[in-house]
């Protein structure tokens, strides 16, 4: 009796166990209170592990410069098809902490200036900085659309150019182009307009410079606030597209993420400094990938991002002049840059309207390598690898004013285009494995249960066979005795 009370025990206790799991299973009681320490941890405040990665972020993040350095110039000032042939990476170590960091508002928000400086890294380019390519004369070009509709300043415009020798292309060394020079068309200008400012680079004054102040939420109200920027140089929203819903300012800077991240999430973030932009954008989730062991989701830009407005008609806003809609692919960021005609795309004109891509040759868009990735680990937030991708195009015509134009076709002519990368150090890595590998023992914990309680089942189903005696024969059935 005590050997079949044990059997019957064992199977009443495998039953109790699995209900126990299949209830954990089902009411995610281990995966709330995972969910519940991770919201606490992931806050910008002092002492927390979120707060040091944000303030200065130790994973090593690079800046690569690719140039479109231009073929013919001569047969493109006929009118003919330019031939552009790419040259990079110039590789720049980019380095980014958080500076004059002031809590407000009980530590629901964090004030910040993100200085950017970026050093040479010889061993990761192509050449020096002293390369020489051959591009669009942006200052120039910029000048003669600005006043080709003033008869008396398109006198003097040209004039000037014609003084200083500028024509339509010009050649000058990767440093000039991306850190600036000194201009003669502009130093000649700069003698009528003085506000004018003498010096010309893509990323003049942008190195060892912030782009303003920043504020954000620290994620202690709601863990979804995480790092999201909630106003910039004093401001809450934009001020130069055409629509408030455009000049809304969401998201975080790219750089992290609010923690518990699903697949159905449009992740949202802000560009400014190196987006050119200035403007939020949204990713959505592609595929589950891996980085260095770690599970995370990869998100990126739509086509509808960059859209035209009959595609979406929520990018009416980036039409500047309200009105002046550029096809799928472009934006206009003229109006934020001083007037220069510049418009950004993606790298070789990828996912823009292929006209685009026939007018020049050489353009070769290719998904994984011109488009922009976030891999995001789900459970932290964490960035653990990113591909910000950009390029920065100029819209040139030919202008009967300006004899430099001569006879050149109506294009977005390329210049160059970055690439911002970064993936998370081995030593970030560790931590980040560390954390995740513990969330899947807690998550676990229920089918770990139900496991245990099915073992635990087969267990009673043995003992309940061995307590079954064998079978009798035939013979040992037959009566003792017999009646004759």
């Amino acid at each position: 009796m005590l050997k079949s009370g044990c059997t019957y025990g064992t199977g009443v206790l495998s039953i109790v166990i699995l209900i126990i799991g299949v209830a954990l299973v089902l009411s995610q009681v281990f995966q709330n209170a995972l969910y519940s320490r991770v919201k606490e941890e992931i806050v910008l405040k002092n002492g927390t592990d979120a707060f040091v990665a944000w303030k200065n972020p130790p994973p090593p993040v690079y800046m690569q410069f690719y140039f479109f350095n231009v073929t013919n110039p001569t047969e493109v000032m006929n009118g003919e098809r330019p031939a552009v042939f790419e040259i990079g990476p110039y590789t720049y170590r980019e380095f980014r902490p958080m500076e004059q960091v002031s809590f407000s508002e009980n530590g629901t928000r964090v004030s910040a200036v993100n200085p950017k400086t970026y050093v040479f890294e010889p061993s990761m380019s192509v050449g020096p900085e002293s390369d020489l390519i051959r591009t669009v004369n942006i200052p120039a070009v910029t000048a003669m659309e600005m006043f080709k509709h003033s008869r008396g300043m398109s006198i003097v415009i040209s004039a000037l150019l014609k003084s200083t020798n500028e024509a339509l292309f010009m050649t000058h060394t990767v440093g000039e182009l991306l850190w600036g020079y000194e201009d003669p068309f502009l130093k000649a200008i700069h003698v009528i307009h003085p506000e004018i400012d003498v010096n010309f680079g893509l990323f003049y004054k942008m190195n060892a410079t912030d782009d303003g102040e920043y504020v954000f939420l620290t994620g202690e109200q709601n863990y979804k606030d995480f790092a999201r920027v909630v106003e910039w140089r004093g401001e809450s929203s934009l001020k130069w597209w055409s629509t408030d819903e455009c000049n809304m300012i969401n998201g975080t800077n790219a750089a992290s993420f609010h923690p518990i991240i699903t697949r159905s999430l449009l992740t949202l973030f802000f560009c400014a400094f190196l987006c050119f932009g200035h403007r939020s954008i949204y990713a959505q989730y592609e595929k589950d990938v891996s980085v260095l062991g770690i599970p995370a989701y990869r998100f990126v830009p739509p086509s509808e991002v960059f859209a035209n407005l009959t595609l979406n008609p929520a990018n009416a806003g980036f039409c500047v002049p309200a009105g002046n809609c550029l096809a799928s692919g472009l934006l206009n960021v003229s109006v934020c840059k001083q007037g220069a005609p510049i418009i950004m795309s993606s790298p070789h004109f990828y996912q823009a309207d292929e006209k685009f891509v026939n007018d020049v040759f050489g353009m070769k868009p290719k998904k994984e390598y011109h488009e922009t990735v976030l891999d995001i680990n789900p459970l932290t937030g964490i960035l653990l690898r990113a591909a910000k991708r950009l390029q920065v195009n100029v819209y040139i015509e030919k202008i009967p004013v300006f004899s430099q134009t001569g006879n050149v076709q109506t294009l977005v002519f390329p210049v160059m285009y970055l690439n911002e990368s970064v993936t998370i150090d081995e030593e970030s890595a560790k931590k980040v494995r560390a954390v995740v590998t513990k969330g899947d023992v807690v998550v676990n914990i229920p089918f770990i249960l139900i496991g245990l309680g099915i073992l635990i089942g087969i267990v009673f189903t043995v003992l309940m066979c061995c307590q079954r005696g064998p079978e009798s024969t035939a013979s040992e059935r037959q009566p003792l005795l017999s009646s004759s």
